[in-house]
């Protein structure tokens, strides 16, 4: 195997190889290093790449490997090359949220995710890119590069975990960590042609640092494969001793799930949701494609979606909220976040927005009372050029925002699971996603119906000559 081929193999794949001592992760590690060398000028996938701590870890685990009589005892992704966000710690890296002046900010401590990531033999490759404080769905803060897409270097990765999703996509580490509080692991997942899970509310622990903006955000994996990205979830999931809330573990493992037949299903869909109902015309041919697809593979299609109306002031003022909650200086911010912070939301003001959004959250899960699945667009229509709002008036940039990533927010304020997977390209080339919302708590229906769909979909995406060449 070539060493673009293995840079693309499933981190699934990955494991086994060294399991196998076919390659060791010094080599692996020392492959992806020099890809992120050559290509993160490029692309702008990771703030910070801890080299010279990634190597150390590859040798001791090399060494390891060596030594151990029976490497099938070795935790499941041993000697996997991976990366974490800057929005979430990882001791002894950088984290600066996306803020430049933040950019000698040390962790002290490892967020939980980062924790059982390492525990699960990961060896963790640097910081990847993300937008200022998480805030928008593209990532260009001020002070950095922006990220770009591999598939087409004028595009946008997505935001806010747009640099997890160009590092995987782009071959730089084989799976990712992301966070999504409104769309930001499932937004660059489809930008960038990957699979990507918003787990459900309470699957993934907060620890050490707790609970933020009423819990709409949750950390989640970006990867290849269905496979891959279930099994990442496994090694996030669960609880870490203080959770304010937890979820059970499920019946069986994430990427058990996986190798089960779907049992046949009522899926609703939409190619928009109500009240945005302009989209892109690649968008919707790539919802009644998957509606079809779905239909022959013996499940049962309806078209219905409910509206997302009374979510949007009370979903756009807990959103705000977080950049005045950040306890940073005006003066530090891009202009659209110092915009946010300005508009000085009152405690009163969060709590009425949590209020309404919790009775619309309610309104949302008893639709699926009468259905298993909701087949949507992630994003209304197709990636933005990079830099291609920035001349816009914050709220121009609001609505641009808004009218973009309209089907994504309802399932953060909800809390229910959604997971995206690629679907098709676009004439530039770039990937099309969906995704699949579930019920309460139940991610194992959606990765059942995610890998039938991964079987049957005959879309082969390669990065075109922006990579690679």
């Amino acid at each position: 195997m070539n060493s673009v081929d293995l840079a693309f193999t499933p981190a699934l794949k990955l494991a086994q190889l060294i399991r196998d001592r076919s390659i060791s992760p010094l080599e692996l590690t020392q492959l992806y290093l020099n890809r992120i060398e050559t290509y993160n000028p490029q692309l702008g996938s990771f703030f910070f790449v801890a080299a010279e701590m990634a190597i150390q870890d590859a040798k001791e685990k090399t060494e390891q490997l060596i030594n151990i009589s029976d490497p099938k005892n070795l935790p499941p992704f041993f000697g996997v090359p991976t990366a974490i966000k800057d929005l979430n710690a990882v001791a002894k890296m950088p984290i600066s949220y996306g803020v430049a002046a933040l950019k000698d900010n040390i962790a002290t401590y490892d967020d939980g995710v980062t924790a059982r990531m390492k525990g699960a033999g990961f060896i963790i490759l640097g910081k990847t890119a993300t937008s200022q404080l998480g805030s928008f769905p593209f990532t260009e803060p001020p002070g950095f590069p922006p990220t770009r897409n591999p598939w087409h270097l004028d595009y946008t990765s997505g935001g806010s975990s747009g640099g997890a999703a160009s590092a995987v996509a782009g071959g730089l580490c084989a799976i990712a960590q992301g966070s999504d509080g409104g769309g930001s692991v499932r937004g660059p997942a489809a930008c960038c042609g990957l699979v990507g899970i918003k787990p459900a509310k309470g699957r993934v622990s907060h620890a050490p640092v707790g609970d933020y903006q009423s819990g709409i955000s949750s950390n989640g994996p970006l990867a290849r494969t269905v496979a891959d990205a279930a099994a990442l979830l496994d090694i996030m999931s669960g609880y870490i001793t203080g959770d304010p809330y937890w979820l059970p573990a499920p019946e069986i493992s994430f990427l058990e799930a996986t190798k089960q037949v779907s049992p046949s299903l009522k899926i609703a869909f939409c190619d928009h949701i109500p009240p945005f109902t302009k989209s892109e015309i690649i968008v919707k041919e790539t919802v009644k494609k998957t509606a079809k697809l779905l239909q022959s593979l013996g499940h049962s299609l309806e078209m219905k979606c409910p509206s997302v109306e009374s979510l949007i002031e009370p979903f756009t003022i807990i959103w705000q909220s977080g950049i005045g909650a950040s306890g940073l200086p005006s003066k530090v911010l891009s202009p659209l976040n110092r915009w946010f912070k300005e508009q000085q939301i009152s405690a009163g003001d969060y709590l009425q927005a949590v209020h309404q959004m919790q009775i619309f959250s309610r309104q949302l899960v008893a639709f699926f009372d009468d259905f298993d699945v909701l087949l949507l667009p992630v994003y209304l229509h197709q990636p933005i050029k990079v830099g291609e709002w920035s001349d816009l008036s914050p709220q121009e940039t609001l609505d641009k925002i808004g009218n973009w990533i309209a089907p994504c927010p309802a399932f953060n304020a909800s809390g229910l699971p959604v997971i995206t997977l690629p679907m098709a390209q676009d004439e530039k080339g770039l990937p099309v996603g969906i995704q699949l919302v579930g019920k309460p708590a139940d991610e194992l229906t959606l990765i059942r119906l995610a890998a039938q769909l991964e079987k049957v979909n005959d879309l082969s995406l390669s990065i075109s000559s922006s990579v690679n060449s």
